[in-house]
C-alpha cells in the first residue's frame, strides 16, 4: 500500500470536493481501491501505487482545466477521471486579450488597445511603467497579470505596494494600529485580487505571504527574487523612494509601476519619482513605458468625459 498527499494549490477545496464532497464522491467509483481523506487544501491518498499515479494524472488535468476556465463541474470531473482526456473548454489559447479566469469562470481580459499593449510589454520586459489617468485599468490589468504569473508558476509570490501618502486626509487620526490605518488605503489592491481568487484561497495566500500587500516604506532593504511586484500610485513616490524601489529587483522578478502624473499628492512641492524614473529609463532596453489615456477608461462612461474636461482645463 502506498500513500500520497496532494495539495490543491490552485483549486478551491469546495470547488474540487463539492458541497458535502459531492464531486469527490463522484470520483471514488473510478478508484475503488483508493482511500480518500480530504483536509482543507490537502487530499491524502492511500492504496495501490498505480492507482495513485492514475489519480495524480487526472487531477493534474483537472487543475489545468480549472486554471484555464475557472470552472470544474461534475460533468468535467466525469470526463477527466473516466476518459482520462482533457475536455473541450471555453478557453481559447489564441485569444491574446484573455489574461485569466476568475471565480465562477468570469473572463478577465484586456478591454482596450493600450491595455493589450501593457500585456505584451509585461511579456517582453522586466520593468514596465503604465502611466495614465484614473479608470484606465492600469492597476487592475497589472494585478491580473501578476495572478496569471503566479498560477503559471512563473513566480513564487506577488508583492503589491503603494506609497502611504495622504491625499488630503490625515492617517494619524484614523483609529487602530498601523495595519488598520493602512488597510483602507490598500483597498483597491484587495478589491482587484477579490475578483481573481475565491475568498478562502485569497485569505490563504495572504496568510502564508504568497501575496504580500504593504506600504512602500516596508520594501527598504529587501531583495525581491522570483516575484511579480507592482508599485501602485507611483506618482506619489519621491525620487529617492523610486530609486529605492527599483533597486529591489532580484532574480526572475517582474516589476510593474503604475501611476497618474495628474494626481500627485506629494507635500511641500516635492518632485515625483515616477516622472524622474520615466525620464531616466525611457531608453533602457529591458524597460518599457505604456501610456494610457481617456480612450482606455473602463469605468462609468461619464469618467471619460470628466477626464477630458479636466485635461482641457
Amino acid at each position: 500500500m502506498a500513500e500520497k498527499s496532494i495539495v490543491l494549490e490552485y483549486i478551491e477545496p469546495l470547488e474540487f470536493y463539492g458541497v458535502h464532497d459531492q464531486k469527490l464522491n463522484r470520483i471514488r467509483p473510478y478508484f475503488p481501491a483508493l482511500q480518500f481523506t480530504a483536509r482543507g487544501f490537502s487530499l491524502h491518498l492511500k492504496g495501490p501505487q498505480q492507482d495513485i499515479e492514475r489519480f495524480e494524472s487526472a487531477f493534474t488535468m483537472a487543475m489545468n482545466h480549472y486554471m484555464q476556465t475557472g470552472l470544474l463541474t461534475t460533468e468535467i470531473i466525469d470526463h477527466l477521471f473516466k476518459s482520462k482526456t482533457t475536455p473541450d473548454t471555453i478557453y481559447n489559447a489564441s485569444d491574446e486579450s484573455l489574461i485569466l479566469f476568475g471565480p465562477g469562470g468570469a473572463a478577465i481580459r484586456a478591454r482596450t488597445e493600450n491595455q493589450q499593449k501593457l500585456i505584451q510589454a509585461v511579456q517582453q520586459h522586466a520593468l514596465v511603467f503604465a502611466v495614465g489617468p484614473a479608470g484606465t485599468g492600469k492597476t487592475y490589468t497589472a494585478v491580473a497579470l501578476a495572478v496569471q504569473a503566479l498560477k503559471r508558476k512563473s513566480v513564487k509570490r506577488i508583492v503589491l505596494t503603494r506609497p502611504a501618502v495622504e491625499a488630503g486626509e490625515n492617517l494619524g487620526f484614523l483609529p487602530g494600529d498601523l495595519k488598520e490605518k493602512l488597510d483602507p488605503y490598500m483597498q483597491p489592491l484587495y478589491d482587484a485580487l477579490a475578483d481573481m481568487f475565491p475568498p478562502e484561497k485569497l485569505k490563504f495566500y495572504l496568510e502564508n505571504r504568497t501575496i504580500q500587500i504593504a506600504p512602500l516604506a516596508f520594501m527598504r532593504g529587501r531583495t525581491l527574487d522570483h516575484a511579480f511586484v507592482i508599485l501602485d500610485e507611483a506618482q506619489n513616490t519621491t525620487e529617492p523612494q523610486m530609486k529605492m524601489f527599483l533597486t529591489r529587483m532580484g532574480q526572475n522578478a517582474q516589476f510593474v509601476v503604475t501611476g497618474d502624473l495628474t494626481q500627485v499628492d506629494l507635500p511641500n512641492k516635492q518632485k515625483s519619482g515616477l516622472l524622474q524614473a520615466i525620464r531616466l529609463l525611457q531608453d533602457v532596453p529591458d524597460a518599457k513605458i505604456i501610456t494610457l489615456d481617456a480612450r482606455d477608461v473602463v469605468r462609468h462612461p461619464l469618467v471619460k468625459k470628466i477626464i477630458d474636461r479636466y485635461e482641457a482645463g
